[in-house]
């Protein structure tokens, strides 16, 4: 997997690194150079107009070779105290950015259905800066199923939608699962029915949802505050 920018060379682990490529202009005392040589990364200096056709995006002269993303499974997520599920979202912008917020809040791991959803790719690497590394991401078969198994292991999975609960009036579970939907389809109808409980921020302007990480960011911070 190609990956690219500053900010992923700086955060990402250098054991990941298969090899990183580096703009032919760098020199020996720019900051990319000197860190690449610092942690022994082998790399290889090329002309700016090759890296422009290896990835789409600024890469501000870095891009880096690295391992395929390990999925986790879901057994390995049943003692935690909070885990985030993701139902359906398509947009990896949206995932990088849920990724960030769920580790600055202390969440390990993140479930993700395997059909018609996006995948940790590289713009998910560059957006969520390197958060990747100290989070899981789970991939289930099928997300109503993956919440029985949770709650048969004492999860209180609560899901956003448009019309439940205010979440400020809620009082969360010690061992729970918050279910954040599709950007344009929200939750899907089985998978609400299997939730505990249906929580909703309340919207005050004309413009009636939010962003899915936005949401997410939203909700995950005051569950984790009234835990």
């Amino acid at each position: 997997m190609l990956v690219f920018g500053k900010n992923v060379l700086f955060d990402i682990d250098e054991k990941k690194i298969r090899k990183a490529y580096v703009s032919s202009s760098q020199n020996k005392s720019s900051a990319i150079v000197q860190y690449l040589e610092k942690k022994h990364i082998r790399y290889e200096k090329i002309p700016i107009q090759k890296m422009n056709h290896m990835v789409y995006g600024n890469h501000q002269g870095i891009i880096l070779d690295i391992d395929d993303y390990e999925y986790s499974s879901l057994e390995q997520c049943l003692s935690e105290s909070f885990v985030l599920i993701l139902d359906h979202l398509e947009d990896p912008h949206n995932l990088g950015a849920i990724i960030r917020s769920a580790e600055a809040a202390g969440i390990k791991y993140i479930i993700l259905p395997k059909d018609r959803s996006v995948r940790v790719n590289e713009t998910v690497m560059k957006v969520s800066a390197g958060a990747l590394d100290r989070i899981s991401v789970i991939l289930v078969n099928n997300i109503a199923e993956a919440i029985q198994t949770l709650q048969k292991h004492d999860f209180f999975v609560y899901a956003a939608v448009m019309n439940g609960q205010d979440y400020r009036n809620v009082s969360y579970a010690p061992k729970k699962a918050l279910v954040i939907g599709n950007e344009g389809n929200g939750i899907h109808q089985l998978v609400q029915k299997k939730s505990d409980e249906l929580i909703s921020i309340p919207m005050n302007g004309k413009i009636n949802s939010l962003n899915a990480s936005v949401a997410a960011g939203i909700l995950i911070f005051h569950m984790m505050g009234d835990a």
